[in-house]
Formats: C-alpha cells, structure tokens, sequence
C-alpha cells in the first residue's frame, strides 16, 4: 500500500501566525490606548491653562496684522518705484535689444498694467511685448530697438506686415503698436494707419518713457475700454 500524504497544516504553524497576529492587535491596541491618553493629557493641561491659548491666539492675531501691512507697505513702495520710473533716450539707445524690450515691459506696468511680461525671443511671431491695461484692451508690442537711434535703419512696411499679420489674428490684441527708437518710414505711417496699427517712434517714446503719462493717452484712435474703471 502507498501512504497518502496528508495535505493538513501543521497545528505549529498555525499558532504561530495566530500569535503574530494576536500580537500585531495587541500592538495597535496599545498604542491606541496610548495616544489617546496622550490627547486626553494634552486637552486637559489646556483646559488648565487656558489663559496660553489666548496668549498664542492673541500673538498669531498680531503677527497676521503685522504680515499683512509689510506686504501692503511693500506693494505701495513698489507702487510707487514703478511710477517714478524714467528712461531718457540716450539710455534707450544704449541698451541690447533684449533689455529695450524689458524697458518697454516696465513702462507698461508702470502705467498701470500689471501683467505686462516680455515674450520677445525666437519664434514670437512678432510680439515682444504682451500687457492687458486697466481698462482691459489687451496689448501686442513689437519692439524695434536700433543702437544708432535716429541715424539707425528706418523701420519700414515689412515690420508692419509682421505685427499685422500675427497681433489680433494670433495673439488677440486690442491694440497692436511697434515701439522703436529710430525713425519710422512714412509709407510704413501710411500702412500703420490703414490697419488701425499704432506707431511709437523716437519722438512718442521719449515723452512716454521721461514723463508719467501711460501710453494711451499718447495714442489716438485706441479701441473702446472693455470694462469701465475708475479710471474711464
């Protein structure tokens, strides 16, 4: 005759992870029973003392207040830094092109605008400059910075044709302006004007960036604002 194997657990086996579990519930109870006898002291010391914890509410209260009038302090000074801002045109001139570009950025916020960021770089399709102003026109800016100034090349209708091309139909503008510091051709004027484009040349840009007045009221023919504010 052949034994069969018996296919029974050993009862030793057995135990033992019954004894491992058992003490794994053993463990979690302890440690429950300790935690809340750790809470339960904790409230009750605070119920003893309560007078700390309006001592510590009181100090969170203060610092709060003092957080919140450093930060209101130092958005009024940056408020303030950002309209004392001026540039003279001989600055202008003497910039690399890409921090003409963040110059105008800053008079945009200066003015008011308070998103204005530079996104000139490869592959801008002709905006280097993107701001939305109080009164919710967005802005397209191309800039156009010549190191010569006025004895630089002419921005001529190609570079028009770019921001006319790309401003409202890529970018959403409301306002589509090139910004140089040269000279501006006059059949370039002409296009401009035909295609409700604006032009900021030497002339525009030296009263923006030496004086406190936001671009808009340097322009004419602007679009309606989109919603009304205090200050339209």
């Amino acid at each position: 005759m052949t034994r069969r194997h018996s296919t029974r657990r050993r009862p030793g086996r057995r135990s033992r992870r019954q004894q491992q579990a058992q003490a794994q519930l053993t463990g979690l109870a302890v440690g429950a029973v300790v935690l809340t006898s750790l809470i339960v002291g904790v409230v009750n010391w605070l119920l003893a003392h309560w007078w700390l914890l309006v001592i510590a509410g009181v100090l969170a209260l203060l610092a709060g207040i003092g957080w919140f009038y450093s930060r209101r302090q130092q958005a009024r000074w940056e408020a303030v830094r950002a309209q004392a801002l001026r540039y003279g045109l001989q600055q202008l001139d003497a910039l690399h092109h890409s921090r003409f570009e963040n110059a105008v950025r800053d008079l945009m916020r200066r003015d008011g605008c308070r998103d204005a960021e530079r996104v000139g770089g490869r592959g801008d399709l002709g905006a280097d400059v993107k701001a939305t102003d109080p009164f919710g026109r967005r802005w397209v800016i191309q800039c156009k910075h010549r190191r010569n100034g006025a004895r630089g090349s002419a921005v001529g209708t190609p570079d028009l044709q770019v921001l006319n091309g790309t401003a409202r139909q890529v970018h959403g503008a409301d306002v589509a302006v090139i910004v140089t510091n040269g000279r501006v051709t006059a059949p370039a004027v002409a296009f401009a004007a035909q295609q409700r484009l604006h032009v900021v040349d030497r002339q525009t840009l030296a009263v923006w960036a030496s004086g406190s007045r936001p671009l808009w009221e340097l322009l004419r023919a602007l679009p309606p604002p989109r919603r009304p504010t205090p200050l339209s």
